[in-house]
Order: structure tokens, then C-alpha cells, then sequence
């Protein structure tokens, strides 16, 4: 069975926290099609990562895409079977090593005590019989025949054990190579599938669109809301330039969300498909979905998204809504404020660490001044690759931590920012009397 040992660059990680989500935006401002049609840029989207399982096909609504399914089917049970195979494989080779090991060392050691035995012997008749060295020497005479009776024994079970695992070893090698040779061709079966289907693709489309064209019509228009829904603008909570911009942040770190769909989707298809699980897809996404936490944090404020128990709050009018979120925004500054000084704190010892080796960890260090950290960056500080700005993680990826502190830092001033917001609606909340 093919394997798969592709390991995520750093810099694509972080170009694609970057830009996906901005792409993502721009299509999402895009005019959507009143009616009903299905996509060819789609469908190749659908083809490419859950073509394995005939997905485009479905997507299209063509019963055909069952076809993919007991072929990856077999798959899964074809690696199933091999790393079970494996693990008896190596369970057996194990038990072989240290067989061979005890064996040549009882071999050894028979060897040994009957070399011995006749010098033993040798001494025992020559000693006087009334003697304690003659008593000594039957002592040793007894404990190397009892040796030697033991080693005998432990031979024979040890070759006993290397014949009975030997031949298992070759099964399990046998049965692994099999299993590996089903999963392979069923796999080679499925690619030639969808390569046929990426020809066909086309076609499958226009037909489907075909068909929906002859179906009746919604009731509404699916871009719009469903009769009698109410759906709020978030953009119509943005009154000033900081609330836009928390609007921005909490849009941007969502759409991280759909980059976890892809990069958990390739972990399952590599574990369970390829049998090659990935070093660097779990932490890769629990760092991410940390700094959407941060970042997100504004934009859950502004829209009042976050989870809270207002059973007094509610029925409040908005004056003295103002009134309570004045006298509470005491404790929330002194959260937010914390949040912020402790995250930029991280942040410095992040990059100031012994390991780092950048002008900027030298500036973060008290080494040299900002002055000459500005005036040491040069091309050669981004590309070269035994210059480390700071911390990374000890796994085996090696992923730079040191933006995920800074990151905090901008979650935490996002957060302190709206919080200023709030603040200057609720006094002039109160000022108008609304």
C-alpha cells in the first residue's frame, strides 16, 4: 500500500491561516444564483477530496458513486488487516530476537560448565578426603551439573519457541504483503475511477443542471431568508471603525473553521486509507482554533454572542442596560487588561528565549536596542533556515510558538478595544436617553 509522508512546510501553515480565509470573504460577498445549479467548480472541489468515496457523484445525484463505496471499503478492511498483521509480524519477531539471544547465551554457558566439570573433577579427586576444600569442590561440582541441566532445558524450550514463532513470522509477513497488495490495487482502482470521472465531470454537470432545470422551483429565493425568518445584518451593529474592525477579526479567524475540515479529512484519508497518521494536523489545528478563541473574542462582544445568564438583565430597558454594563465594565477591564499585559509578557518571553537566535530575540533579550534590532533586519532574517526567532513547539513538527503568543496579544487588544466601544455607546446611551 502506498504511503504518504508528507509533512505541512511552517510558512504554508501560516500562508494558509492568512489567506484562505481572505479568499473565502471575497467569494462570500460575491452575488449568489437565484436558481438552482450545480457547480463545475464545485463538483472538481468535491472530486478532489472526497473523490475517494465517489462524493461528486452524489453531489450530482448520480447512483453511480455507489460503486466507489465497497471499493474503499476494501481498502479500509485491506489496512485493517495489515496492521494486524503487522503487529503480529513484529509481536513474533520480537518474541525470535530474544530467543536467539537466550539462546546463544545458554549455549555459552552449557559450553562453559561442561569445560569445566572435568577440571572440577580432576580437583575433587585430588583433594583429601577429610578436607574442606574437597567439600567445597562437590558443592561447585553440584551447582554446575544443575547448571548444565538447566541451560539443556532452556535450550530446547527456546529452540521449541523458534520453531513454532519462525514459521508464524512468515505468515504474518505472508498475510501482511497480501493484505498490502488488495489494498494497493483497490486504491489504483478508485484513482483510475476518478480520473475517469474528472474527464466526464464536465458532462455530469451539465446534464444534472439539465435535470434540476425541468424540477419545480423553491417557493423563495434560497439567497434570501426563508418567509418569516429573522435574520440580523451583523454589519448593522458596526458604528464606528473599532467595531468594524472586531467585525473584521471574528469574519476572518471563522472561515479557520473549514481549514480544519480539509486538514482533519487529510488525516483520516492518510491514517486510515494510506496507514502514514501525520505528525503535525492535530497540533496544527489545536493551535489554530486557540488563537480563533482570542481573536474571536471582540467580535463575540460586539454581536453579544457569548454565553451569559441575563435572567435580571434581559427585561431591562436600554438605559439601564447602559447603566449596568458601565458599573460591570470595571471588572471586565480588569480582565481584558490582564489578559493583555500577561499575553504580551508571553510574547516577549516567547521570542527572547536562549535558542533564539534573530536580531529580534536579541532586542527581546536587552541585548541591543531598538534601534539596532530595526537597523540588523535583512532578507537574510526570513529566509535563512538556521535563523530562529524564538520558541517552538517540542513536538516533532517544530511549529514557531512565538506567533501564537503575539497573537494573544492582538486578541487581547481587540478585546480591550471593544470594550472601549461598548463603553462610549452605553454613555451615550445614557446622555440620549434612549
Amino acid at each position: 500500500m502506498p504511503t504518504l509522508d508528507f509533512t505541512l512546510p511552517h510558512w504554508a501553515y501560516w500562508v494558509g491561516l492568512i489567506i484562505f480565509p481572505l479568499v473565502a470573504m471575497v467569494l462570500a460577498r460575491r452575488g449568489r444564483a437565484v436558481e438552482r445549479r450545480y457547480s463545475l467548480t464545485l463538483g472538481y472541489l468535491i472530486w478532489a477530496t472526497g473523490g475517494l468515496i465517489g462524493l461528486h457523484r452524489f453531489y450530482l445525484r448520480n447512483l453511480l458513486g455507489f460503486v466507489y463505496l465497497p471499493i474503499f471499503l476494501v481498502i479500509l478492511v485491506s489496512n485493517s488487516q495489515g496492521t494486524t498483521a503487522r503487529s503480529i509480524l513484529s509481536d513474533v519477531n520480537n518474541e525470535v530476537r530474544v530467543a536467539e539471544r537466550s539462546l546463544a547465551r545458554e549455549e555459552q554457558r552449557l559450553e562453559s560448565d561442561l569445560a569445566a566439570l572435568p577440571e572440577l573433577r580432576a580437583e575433587l579427586d585430588a583433594a583429601d578426603p577429610e578436607s574442606f576444600s574437597r567439600r567445597a569442590i562437590e558443592l561447585r561440582i553440584d551447582r554446575a551439573e544443575r547448571n548444565v541441566e538447566t541451560s539443556r532445558e532452556r535450550i530446547a524450550e527456546n529452540e521449541t519457541l523458534l520453531t513454532e514463532s519462525r514459521p508464524r513470522a512468515e505468515q504474518a509477513a505472508a498475510d501482511r504483503a497480501y493484505w498490502n497488495s488488495v489494498g494497493k490495487y483497490a486504491l489504483w482502482v478508485i484513482l483510475a475511477l476518478m480520473l475517469i470521472d474528472a474527464v466526464l465531470l464536465p458532462g455530469l454537470v451539465r446534464r444534472a443542471n439539465a435535470a434540476v432545470a425541468d424540477e419545480p422551483g423553491p417557493d423563495h429565493d434560497l439567497s434570501s431568508a426563508a418567509p418569516g425568518e429573522d435574520v440580523t445584518d451583523d454589519r448593522a451593529l458596526a458604528t464606528n471603525w473599532i467595531d468594524r474592525l472586531s467585525l473584521f477579526a471574528g469574519e476572518f479567524v471563522a472561515y479557520w473553521a473549514v481549514i480544519a475540515v480539509f486538514v482533519y479529512y487529510y488525516e483520516v484519508i492518510a491514517r486510515y486509507v494510506f496507514n502514514s497518521p501525520t505528525n503535525w494536523a492535530h497540533e496544527a489545528m489545536y493551535l489554530m482554533f486557540g488563537m480563533q478563541y482570542l481573536i474571536a473574542g471582540a467580535y463575540a462582544m460586539l454581536t453579544e454572542s457569548h454565553v451569559r445568564v441575563d435572567i435580571f438583565y434581559a427585561p431591562l430597558h436600554r438605559r439601564n442596560k447602559a447603566w449596568v454594563d458601565l458599573a460591570t465594565s470595571v471588572f471586565f477591564f480588569i480582565f481584558a487588561g490582564t489578559l493583555l499585559y500577561t499575553s504580551y509578557t508571553f510574547a516577549m518571553d516567547a521570542i527572547a528565549v536562549p535558542s533564539g537566535n534573530a536580531v529580534v530575540s536579541d532586542w527581546a533579550r536587552g541585548e541591543i536596542g531598538l534601534g539596532d534590532m530595526l537597523g540588523g533586519f535583512d532578507t537574510a532574517q526570513w529566509t535563512n533556515p538556521g535563523i530562529r526567532w524564538g520558541e517552538i513547539s517540542l513536538s516533532e513538527w517544530e511549529v514557531p510558538l512565538w506567533p501564537m503568543k503575539w497573537v494573544m496579544v492582538v486578541g487581547g487588544l481587540l478585546l480591550v478595544l471593544q470594550g472601549i466601544s461598548k463603553v462610549s455607546k452605553d454613555i451615550r446611551a445614557i446622555a440620549r436617553g434612549e
